[in-house]
């Protein structure tokens, strides 16, 4: 049924494997534990150290083939579970790639195997020590890990605005570039990926589309304008961040070479905002 609009205003494989394709197929997703949960984050936070974010991208992206869902939970995972546990600098890619592991059992049919997991990570731990971590999340967590993403957002706002693949492929990666940095974290899932998606629209000169995407993301535009600046400025100086996976996946083909886009000029971003 489709939805109704509002009045426009003008190393190696792994066995389970199949193909390259990224999954674009989302299950309907729970809010239990509620987009008010944020993540917060100190100076002295232990997240500062975690550079090894960006090692959840080489997972998704040249190790295994699973969906992008399984990265942003992961992503999630470890600052949830970074909000209520210290974790030495030395155990950080076990965190992460046991968050990575929880998320692909979540969202994957045929997710990653254990030892798959320790292999990537240069037999670095045993596997009673990944088994331990995997407890230590899911404890922390009280199991409540069906944490909202706003890559789900992204496909909702999608379906909503009838957008193309191109378009929602743009917002995607303009989201999956705030996974790197740190301050994002507190964003709210539903916001992020309505910047995002806002963002994307004025890219590709479809800013008519911003009263539907107002309308069933219930966010006014001119409430999420500074985040549209504030992503705008991140794509501008995205040749000076020194993690490079997500620019080089989305150059491809398959992914409609997004990166070819260029952000907006701040002035013509001012004008449109203005004008709004």
């Amino acid at each position: 049924m489709s939805l109704p609009l509002p009045p426009q205003s003008s190393k190696p494989e792994t066995k389970k494997s199949q193909s390259s394709k990224i999954v674009f197929n989302d299950h309907g997703q729970s809010e239990k534990r509620g987009e008010n949960y944020q993540a917060k984050i100190t100076p002295s936070s232990p997240q500062r150290l975690l550079k090894k974010r960006s090692a959840l991208e080489d997972l998704t992206n040249m190790t295994f083939e699973v969906s992008h869902k399984t990265l942003y939970l992961a992503v999630k995972l470890v600052d949830h579970y970074l909000m209520k546990v210290i974790c030495k600098r030395d155990k950080l890619q076990l965190l992460g790639s046991t968050a990575f592991l929880i998320a692909a059992k979540f969202e994957e049919p045929y997710p990653p195997c254990l030892d798959e997991f320790l292999y990537i990570c240069d037999d670095m731990y045993q596997r009673d020590e990944m088994l331990a971590m995997e407890i230590s999340i899911l404890q922390t967590l009280k199991f409540d890990i069906n944490i909202p993403t706003a890559y789900h957002f992204l496909r909702r706002y999608a379906m909503c605005i009838h957008a193309s693949m191109k378009t929602l492929t743009l917002s995607r990666f303009i989201c999956e570039m705030t996974l790197l940095e740190y301050d994002y974290i507190q964003e709210r899932a539903s916001k992020l990926a309505a910047g995002s998606f806002l963002l994307a629209l004025y890219m590709q000169k479809l800013g008519h589309w911003a009263p539907t995407l107002e309308y069933y993301s219930g966010y006014k535009t001119s409430d999420i304008h500074p985040l549209v600046k504030q992503l705008n400025i991140l794509l501008t100086l995205r040749s000076c961040n020194r993690f490079k996976t997500v620019l080089s996946k989305y150059s491809q083909e398959v992914f409609f070479e997004v990166t070819k886009i260029p952000p907006l000029d701040m002035l013509k971003l001012e004008e449109i905002l203005n004008s709004c």
